[in-house]
């Protein structure tokens, strides 16, 4: 084989690893671009209004810390909840809500088993649908963050949580950086 066959060779090889890599980079800025915005949007959120849950197109991300809602909902999952209007909230119907009332950053999602009206007021029983009895308190309508509709993201909330660690961002955040400058 000639100087010449050897080259072409080894430089189709580069070529065809740097399309390689250049198609991982895209697939991972479309994926990691809106990640990103997402996040920063909650972000600022979470500083303009610490009394209010951060959202993004009224959609609340929150980590389960607790089992009181296996096995629809499993601690350490990642799930959203939406805001709707009050009223159209009904037993059955698994909200988020407030745990306490000057505590604007515990919340709860537990199952509504009752729906009560004095006279413009509405209050919710709620109930964790593991749990042995109801939620000692009522909760009130302007306490509630939002409905959830049966999604979640099993385990990502686990990832969130290890990330805020100082280990999760070596891991996350520092080595992806490094191997982006290692590849440049």
């Amino acid at each position: 084989m000639s100087t010449n066959e050897t080259n072409t060779n080894q430089n189709q090889n580069v070529d065809v690893k740097h399309r390689v890599l250049t198609i991982i980079g895209i697939v991972l800025c479309v994926i990691l671009v809106p990640i990103l915005i997402v996040n920063c949007t909650l972000i600022v959120k979470s500083f303009i209004n610490k009394d209010e849950a951060p959202d993004f197109a009224g959609v609340v991300p929150l980590i389960v810390l607790t089992d009181s809602m296996y096995p629809d909902i499993k601690k350490g999952d990642l799930i959203f909840t939406k805001k709707v209007d009050t009223s159209d909230i009904q037993v059955g119907d698994v909200i988020s809500f407030y745990a306490a009332e000057d505590d604007y950053t515990t919340i709860w999602t537990h199952q509504v088993v009752e729906v009560l009206q004095d006279g413009e007021t509405v209050k919710f029983r709620t109930k964790g649908i593991n749990n042995p009895t109801p939620d000692g308190k009522l909760r009130e309508a302007d306490k509630i963050v939002g409905k959830w509709d049966d999604f979640r993201i099993g385990g990502a909330g686990n990832l969130a949580m290890a990330m805020q660690k100082p280990g999760g961002l070596i891991v996350c955040v520092v080595v992806p950086i490094l191997l982006f400058v290692g590849y440049d």
